[in-house]
């Protein structure tokens, strides 16, 4: 979802810091709370205590609504999976938690003890080779602790594309990358998804384009030059792997409660979809995470409320953050007048929701499979009307592109202007007439049931009746929505949807056209799991995809991201709705609050607790 002392170039910062700092009143002070912080000048003052000084112990109390997708680093990819992993998992670079957005979106060296340059040796001069040191002192919390190894790096890439589980939402991050990987995960989809069957094949088999060469030395050869490949290593998906997880299938009941930590923190408890505990890893050292704190003695997370019940522990002090929901948005209104140093609002960068068309679907004679028709939807959505359901202008801003602020490419443009944004119904019923639909259509919208979706979906069906057009709704819970709907290449065939609202928050952002661009729109990787959810396919597209990912030159690669974006815009490949920020709120004895962009929350591993309030 969401998120530069590198060899490839920091794009896009400039702009991202303007949409921050519109976001609030005021921009943060060097004290405030990560990237936007409250509006108040107080919000220094929830930060550092009366001396300054960090206070070590005591639990972090966290309140939440649901359990995470997976436990497993080879599979998960929530918000909330990644607040957690932060804690025990860490990767050969990451991101560093801090007030300065250029800073917090540049990758740095975490088990690695260098960024890989040229000029040091780290990349190849083909830019195809990059060798990575690992630093002394990582250490997994095994009986005895061990040192975390190159062959551990490796490991984990292995694990990577197990045939039961969907494991990488984006699968070209890493097949279509990394040498040799896609031929081993062809491989290994044929394998029977048993533990002794799996382990068999991991051992016995190797990813050519990855070699542990010593115990401190791994080195990756790439397909061609990645310009973004530091990022794709600062992933939880890249994280490394103990050998015990061989043991188990991944991210099976049983391996949930065998977790093995090398970051600051262990899971020591963990009732499924209720709670987890975490202590203090003794295996771990501040002296080899330059990254990392542990300041709290415990992490307590407890699931159940929705964020209704979860704003009103933290509010009473009962509770210190939230886990994976956010503050009302009836709430907002109150805080922001208040000053309250408590609140948080953070750009997201995102488009998140919007409108995806199922272009295989043979509904309506193939409609959707046709520009005009959708260009005509373009102008249906009432984007301010839509907006309102997440707080209205002090949380979202209407999105025309595919691009977002703050993401490489992004060049304001609106190819399908309406009043205010409002939506233009006339215009809409007068394209559909035109491309032989005067009667208008029945389409089909799967929805999820959680959270403020079912009111999304209202809201698309409203403004798409005014234009003649019908929708029928299929209503679907969270944990089959992707798998067995918008991921599903049979059921999009089928027809067993036509329309839906997901939602992209990028994996990364500065140089992230391959978290944007390639996984939404690169036709050439659909199939089951693909995040290309519409299957559209232009080649035109994909190949200013290709000379983005290949580039490190800032102007080329914004170049080649806004001509996709033109085009995928012109072909009416989606409707964007809007661009997000996030309300987040903590306790009173909350202190060194940092937002991480990835996770859409606050980095446990800098928070420590004023125990007198």
């Amino acid at each position: 979802m969401l998120r530069k002392n590198r060899t490839m170039a920091a794009l896009s910062i400039a702009a991202a810091l303007a949409m921050v700092t519109t976001a609030c009143s005021s921009t943060p002070s060097s004290s405030s709370n990560g990237k936007t912080g409250s509006s108040s000048s107080s919000a220094q003052s929830a930060n550092v205590n009366a001396s300054g000084s960090v206070k070590q112990g005591g639990t972090l109390k966290i309140v939440g609504n649901a359990d995470v997708d997976h436990l497993d680093t080879a599979a998960g990819y929530y918000t909330a999976t990644y607040t957690l992993m932060r804690a025990y998992t860490r990767q050969l670079f990451s991101y560093p938690a801090s007030t300065n957005l250029d800073k917090a979106n540049t990758p740095t060296p975490d088990i690695a003890t260098e960024i890989p340059t040229t000029s040091n040796g780290g990349i190849s001069s083909d830019g195809k080779t990059y060798t990575i040191h690992l630093r002394d002192g990582v250490k997994w919390d095994t009986t005895p602790a061990r040192a975390v190894t190159a062959n551990d790096v490796v490991l984990g890439f292995k694990r990577l594309c197990n045939p039961t589980q969907n494991s990488v939402g984006a699968p070209g991050y890493y097949e279509g990358v990394i040498e040799g990987m896609q031929e081993y995960c062809d491989a290994f989809a044929k394998v029977a998804p048993t533990v002794e069957a799996f382990k068999a094949f991991i051992e016995s088999n190797q990813i050519s384009g990855i070699e542990a060469v010593n115990d401190n030395t791994v080195k990756f050869t790439l397909t061609k030059p990645a310009g973004d490949f530091i990022n794709i290593l600062a992933l939880p998906f890249s994280s490394p792997a103990p050998v015990e997880y061989l043991n188990y299938l991944p991210d099976d009941a049983n391996f949930r409660q065998h977790t093995i930590s090398d970051g600051p923190y262990k899971i020591v408890q963990y009732t499924p979809g209720q709670s987890y505990m975490l202590d203090r890893n003794t295996a771990w050292s501040q002296k080899s995470d330059p990254i990392r704190h542990q300041y709290v003695d415990h992490i307590q997370i407890t699931l159940g409320p929705d964020e209704n019940g979860v704003q009103q522990q933290i509010e009473a002090g009962t509770a210190d953050m939230s886990w994976d929901t956010t503050v009302p948005t009836a709430n907002v209104p109150a805080l922001k007048a208040q000053n309250d140093p408590r609140l948080g609002i953070y750009a997201n960068l995102d488009t998140n929701p919007f409108l995806t068309f199922n272009m295989q679907s043979p509904n309506n004679n193939g409609a959707l499979g046709k520009v005009k028709v959708r260009q005509a939807i373009e102008y249906a959505v009432d984007k301010v009307a839509l907006g309102q359901i997440y707080g209205g202008p002090t949380l979202n801003q209407p999105l025309n592109q595919v691009i977002p602020p703050g993401n490489v490419g992004y060049e304001k443009f609106n190819l399908y202007p309406t009043k205010d944004n409002k939506g233009d119904p006339a215009k809409c019923k007068s394209l559909l007439k035109e491309a032989g639909y005067p009667n208008g259509l029945t389409l089909k919208d799967v929805y999820r049931t959680s959270g403020k979706h079912p009111a999304v979906y209202q809201s698309i069906q409203a403004d798409l009746a005014k234009c003649g057009i019908t929708t029928v709704g299929t209503p679907s819970s969270a944990g089959d929505y992707y798998g067995k709907y918008l991921s599903a290449p049979d059921a999009a065939k089928a027809g067993t949807w036509d329309i839906s609202e997901p939602g992209w928050i990028p994996d990364w952002y500065g140089n992230n056209a391959r978290s944007i661009m390639e996984p939404l729109f690169d036709g050439r990787t659909y199939g089951p799991g693909s995040t290309d959810w519409g299957d559209y396919n232009n080649a035109t597209v994909n190949a200013d995809i290709d000379k983005a990912l290949a580039s490190t030159d800032k102007a080329e690669i914004t170049k080649a991201m806004h001509e996709a974006d033109m085009q995928v815009m012109k072909d009416a490949a989606f409707v964007p709705f809007q661009t997000q920020s996030t309300p987040i709120f903590r306790s009173t004895r909350v202190h060194n609050a940092l937002e991480l962009p990835s996770s859409v929350n606050y980095d446990i591993t800098q928070i420590w607790l004023d125990p007198t309030s």
